[in-house]
């Protein structure tokens, strides 16, 4: 199959579901030989199933980004299997809402541990093929309120802030080995992350959901195949100049500012 990144190998991390699932899909389209990771072992099969009844090639994988071994045991699979990893796109994550008297310890640590431990665990899994390719590039998902403030959002701010913080110093390490590492700042995506937030933040979603689109300039929410398209950029050969950077991609949100 020909396309972007035609025979790539690309895993995925939380690819069950929403911004994953569509970036996998996308992938496996464009030629990707894709890795579907997430925790939930079935939505990972089902994202699956949906790649193989288009054409496309993906297995699988159960992993929970939080362990250093099961990271550590995912990479070495994909590599005994498919021989190398191309693309490493850090997807997993939670949401975290409450400002700093609401947010209990425990929720922040527990989001701090998903979103960034998850990045730097694997991440560090993977780079060691990466360098021993002296190729690869390493997509992390960070977030538009990396830039912006927004209320109610302490745990999850800091830990996205905190992966677009890592990305720049993973690159300036990992640039002589060929391995180049951005990040994807979206902005509010309609995603089943996105829709239980609304739910757990608002009395009425209705009006959680509008309010969020009154600070985009599109009015509108995102979908999870236009951060997709993003990823598929950052993935492919086309974005080989592109180091250290965060592709911003939140409807006008932080244009606004």
């Amino acid at each position: 199959m020909g396309g972007r990144i035609a025979d790539k190998v690309c895993l995925i991390t939380g690819a069950g579901s929403g911004i994953g699932q569509a970036s996998a899909r996308l992938f496996a389209q464009e030629g990707g030989r894709v890795v579907v990771a997430d925790i939930d072992l079935a939505a990972a099969r089902a994202t699956v199933d949906q790649i193989a009844s288009s054409g496309g090639q993906a297995t699988a994988e159960q992993v929970d980004v939080t362990q250093q071994s099961s990271t550590v045991d995912l990479a070495d699979k994909v590599v005994r299997q498919l021989g190398r990893i191309d693309v490493l796109f850090n997807n997993a994550g939670i949401a975290g809402v409450g400002d700093v008297l609401e947010t209990e310890p425990e929720l922040f640590d527990q989001v701090m541990t998903v979103n960034v431990r998850g990045v730097y665990l694997m991440s560090r899994a993977v780079v060691p093929q990466m360098v021993k390719q002296r190729s690869g590039s390493i997509i992390n998902m960070s977030s538009s309120i990396a830039e912006v403030g927004l209320a109610r959002r302490v745990s999850y701010a800091a830990s996205k802030g905190a992966v677009f913080a890592m990305t720049r110093s993973m690159q300036v390490d990992l640039a002589p080995h060929g391995i180049r590492v951005n990040a994807l700042l979206p902005g509010t995506i309609l995603t089943p992350f996105v829709e239980r937030y609304l739910k757990d933040a608002y009395e009425d979603p209705e009006e959680g959901m509008a309010s969020i689109r009154k600070r985009q300039l599109s009015n509108d929410l995102g979908r999870p195949e236009d951060v997709a398209w993003a990823a598929l950029f950052l993935a492919s050969d086309e974005s080989r100049f592109m180091m250290a950077s965060g592709l911003i991609i939140d409807g006008g949100l932080t244009g606004a500012k």
